[in-house]
């Protein structure tokens, strides 16, 4: 994907959306105010392909900027989020590639509006936003309610699981939707998550060889002796064993631990 991504950048670079974001958010504050002075105003924004095949081509693009809720406060922090990481994905990744995310985003949710038949908006394609913030930067933290801390990481993860189960207990509308912001997100980070398993398994692996040949390592060297009095190993028991051969022995040589070897 990063191959493709660098050529189409080469060719096509020059056209990308600079502070895509910031646009996108500039348009949904627009369209909260207008909406509040003619709630009937948001209905003719929506991805409905039936009336966009009727002349109504404006759809194709304007439910980029519907807001997330009609209330205010709610709106605000939604505006505030999809501005911050969107900021941040486009300061580490460059315009072009954001864009090429979020074109992608756009064109799952259209073919979602064509599969289920329904209208879609733009809350799932937005949240494909979240999910690539919280695999590039893992580890940010952001404070929830101003109490709570939680890396991106496990919201992700949290997020994941929870639009999972609304995956099959949505209706198809939304479960479309679903799929084409996961799809979206794979296709950019399915490599990179790839990479990942395979490393974490490679660790796994040398982290039992390591533990496999520290277990081993001290009877390879002992030998597995024991004392012919005690019976202590010396493999098992850290006893210190001696190969004795004097007169009191016979002349034959024995194993005896260091305390039998000086008092027998």
């Amino acid at each position: 994907m990063e191959r493709l991504l660098a050529r189409l950048e080469r060719r096509f670079g020059k056209f990308a959306i600079p502070n895509l974001t910031t646009f996108i958010v500039g348009g949904m504050a627009i369209v909260f105010v207008l909406a509040t002075l003619d709630p009937r105003f948001i209905g003719s924004l929506t991805l409905d392909l039936q009336r966009v095949e009727r002349g109504e081509v404006w759809r194709l693009f304007t439910y980029l900027f519907l807001p997330q809720s009609r209330s205010g406060l709610w709106v605000l922090f939604s505006m505030y989020w999809t501005w911050i990481i969107g900021s941040q994905l486009d300061s580490e990744w460059g315009a072009f590639k954001l864009n090429a995310y979020y074109l992608f985003g756009m064109l799952g949710t259209t073919a979602a509006a064509f599969i289920s038949g329904g209208a879609q908006g733009n809350f799932y394609l937005n949240l494909s936003l979240t999910f690539a913030f919280a695999t590039v930067f893992p580890d940010y933290e952001f404070y929830m309610f101003f109490v709570l801390r939680v890396k991106a990481k496990w919201l992700g993860i949290f997020l994941a699981a929870l639009y999972g189960i609304r995956l099959v207990t949505g209706d198809w509308t939304e479960r479309a939707a679903i799929l084409a912001s996961f799809t979206n997100y794979f296709l950019f980070f399915g490599g990179h998550l790839w990479g990942l398993s395979k490393q974490r398994n490679t660790v796994a692996r040398q982290a039992a060889r390591r533990t496999s040949f520290h277990s081993e390592a001290p009877r390879a060297v002992t030998g597995g002796r024991s004392c012919a009095i005690c019976g202590a190993r010396e493999d098992e028991d850290d006893a210190d064993i001696r190969v004795c051969s004097c007169e009191r022995c016979g002349g034959k040589p024995r194993n005896l631990c260091l305390v039998h070897a000086k008092n027998h």
